[in-house]
């Protein structure tokens, strides 16, 4: 019976939350690389927010295979590259190793899509000029590496969207499908 209540607590805690891409915003009306760069975080943000919707702590501790990461750990790595997606769009540094992931779903929810929502409207706002100056920014100990924009689109951007599927094939296969209506072409859930 505790365990239940506990259960029935976490997931009313994690789906009482207000968070950004519970759909995808009307698009804009000009096509531009930042409106571009936007559209796809947005497109991220969505899938993420229904991947790790009405998680259970069996999703959570699922693993594929002994070799691979949990869900709950694919999802700290998904943190992780939201905040070198974020740090770009504010020409910051990311700090790797990065020793500040949270433990809790609803932590990790919070700040991936605030994260994600933030770093989109900045690119959303920047026209050529300014994108051109944007670099993608590694502090390894101190050791600093700089990369073009380009290498967030197929790295960190990619690589969240892959790591998001991810999550959704793990809970698909521990018995909690992604809830039914979720559509990642119109950006809506019926």
């Amino acid at each position: 019976m505790r365990s239940f209540l506990l259960f029935l607590i976490f997931t009313t805690s994690v789906m009482a939350q207000e968070l950004p891409f519970n759909s995808i915003p009307e698009a804009p009306e000009n096509l531009t690389v930042g409106a571009s760069i936007s559209r796809m975080i947005q497109a991220l943000g969505f899938r993420y927010y229904w991947a790790t919707e009405g998680l259970t702590v069996q999703d959570l501790e699922y693993r594929p295979s002994k070799e691979a990461s949990n869900t709950l750990e694919t999802i700290q790595h998904i943190f992780g590259l939201s905040e070198v997606i974020l740090n770009t769009a504010k020409n910051k540094s990311s700090k790797r190793p990065n020793k500040s992931v949270p433990s809790s779903l609803i932590e990790l929810r919070k700040l991936t899509l605030t994260q994600l929502e933030t770093a989109s409207l900045i690119f959303q706002n920047m026209n050529d000029e300014e994108l051109s100056k944007q670099k993608v920014i590694f502090d390894r100990e101190g050791k600093t590496s700089k990369f073009p924009l380009w290498n967030l689109l197929n790295g960190p951007l990619a690589d969240a969207i892959y790591h998001t599927g991810q999550v959704v094939s793990f809970r698909r296969t521990s018995g909690n499908p992604i809830p039914k209506g979720v559509n990642v072409f119109l950006g809506i859930k019926n």
